[in-house]
């Protein structure tokens, strides 16, 4: 998409049309898809949300909406968000669900809580909800800055080449992940969040605070000098070789991940 629509366009207009993208280019989204929404309480999840139901006007297919957001055993926000959620989610038509984990009381002996642990609980609840009750497809909120962020942080920590895909379908299992914000920084999420009037319906977790995710944000804004048009090269990158890395993975393609075994963080 042209440099000078990102430029001149507003806010909700720019992300209707990359998320209209991105679901066309990578066929993320097929006529009656049963889709649940990851609601994590946050602005991107939000925006998510916002903008798979108003393209139900645009696209040229039907598909089913619901969302659920994961409550957990540490965050005390999390009565406030739900009442935010469910209010949000209702004006826009999407069913809501909450459900509660204790993904501190999940803990083995002697383990320490991490964003690592809460990732992998969430999105073993995620998965088993989705196959038990018919979706076909989960959406995360994902962006384009998420993307570029775990594929450095996969090259400088592993020595591997792997990104996190806009789509990936298990192999065990009728359920494929989605990530319709691929296309979008996270400047731009902002934004369309502040003029929507949900900027301020964020989750806080204390025990993120000193994420390599964070570290790793830093050195791409020096390396890119936080030029978007230095950004969207690198995302058009991961998919010039002969392995389109934003389509399909191994990453948590295992049964292993629906046991809620320890596995490649993603979030």
């Amino acid at each position: 998409m042209a440099n000078r629509f990102l430029r001149r366009a507003d806010a909700k207009t720019i992300v209707e049309k990359l998320c209209a993208k991105i679901i066309y280019e990578r066929k993320l989204i097929n006529h009656g898809d049963r889709i649940l929404i990851a609601a994590s309480g946050g602005k991107d999840s939000t925006v998510l949300a916002w903008a798979l139901s108003r393209l139900h006007h645009v696209l040229d297919m039907e598909y089913e909406l619901s969302a659920i957001h994961i409550s957990n055993d540490f965050d005390g926000t999390g009565s406030e968000i739900k009442s935010v959620l469910s209010e949000l989610f209702s004006g826009w038509n999407i069913p809501f669900t909450d459900m509660d984990i204790p993904v501190i009381g999940r803990l083995k002996a002697g383990r320490k809580m991490n964003c690592y642990w809460c990732s992998t609980q969430r999105r073993g609840e995620l998965l088993k909800y989705a196959v038990e009750n018919n979706y076909n497809k989960i959406a995360l909120g994902h962006h384009l800055d998420d993307i570029i962020e775990t594929f450095f942080m996969n090259m400088t920590n592993t020595g591997k080449l792997k990104a996190m895909p806009v789509l990936l379908s298990y192999k065990k299992y009728p359920v494929s992940l989605i990530r319709p914000l691929g296309y979008l920084e996270e400047k731009q999420i902002i934004e369309c969040a502040s003029d929507l009037g949900f900027l301020g319906s964020t989750c806080t977790c204390p025990y993120g605070i000193n994420s390599g995710r964070r570290e790793i944000r830093k050195k791409i804004a020096e390396f890119c000098d936080n030029r978007s048009d230095i950004k969207r090269r690198i995302l058009a990158s991961l998919s010039s070789g002969s392995e389109d890395l934003l389509v399909d993975s191994d990453i948590m393609n295992d049964e292993k991940f629906y046991k809620e075994e320890e596995v490649q963080n993603d979030n």
